[in-house]
């Protein structure tokens, strides 16, 4: 098991990658990052996301094209990719559903915020460098990839070997983010 220590350095290390190599991602490393999103737990076990790999050039091209804004210049990047988690949202069980009526909160992008992150932080240990993406065409996405109407797209992950340097990461001071038994 990791301790305490070594999951931080672990969370600490991983980033945005948006630079990466053409070098193919091992199956068995693959696999491993997938398991750790089907891991992720989710509010009654409801386990709403379906988790499409896309690893065929003709798709990784399309799905660079739906996520890519070329007047904004965002997400260039992602013609680099060799493999892309399309993340789609599922209908939460019974028991889910009745809660966030109640409590008029949507659980399951809670549960799809938590298995994305199960994926990155996976990556990381395997790695493999990650980018979680939430703009891109969504109806050219469904059509590429046959996803019925009724289902959300909610992100894209890429996945691939990174050539982008460490970043020291720059958050805020703690005193501003965490507090203690008062806001």
């Amino acid at each position: 098991m990791i301790d305490g220590k070594n999951c931080l350095e672990l969370i600490k290390s991983r980033q945005s990658d948006r630079k990466y190599s053409d070098r193919q991602i091992e199956k068995e490393k693959l696999d491993r990052i997938l398991d750790a999103g089907c891991m992720a737990p989710s509010a009654c076990n409801a386990q709403p996301w379906k988790f499409i790999v896309v690893n065929g050039p003709i798709l990784l091209s399309g799905l660079a094209e739906a996520s890519s804004a070329r007047l904004l210049g965002m997400n260039s990047f992602v013609t680099q990719a060799p493999v892309i988690i399309v993340i789609v949202r599922e209908k939460p069980n019974l028991s889910s559903k009745i809660g966030a009526h109640i409590k008029d909160k949507d659980f399951s992008l809670f549960d799809i915020g938590i298995a994305t992150e199960n994926i990155c932080l996976q990556a990381t240990a395997e790695g493999i460098g990650s980018c979680i993406i939430g703009w891109f065409d969504e109806k050219q996405i469904r059509k590429l990839l046959a996803i019925p109407k009724s289902k959300r797209v909610e992100l894209i992950i890429t996945l691939g070997y990174s050539l982008s340097d460490k970043r020291e990461k720059r958050r805020k001071p703690r005193e501003e983010t965490v507090s203690y038994n008062k806001y």
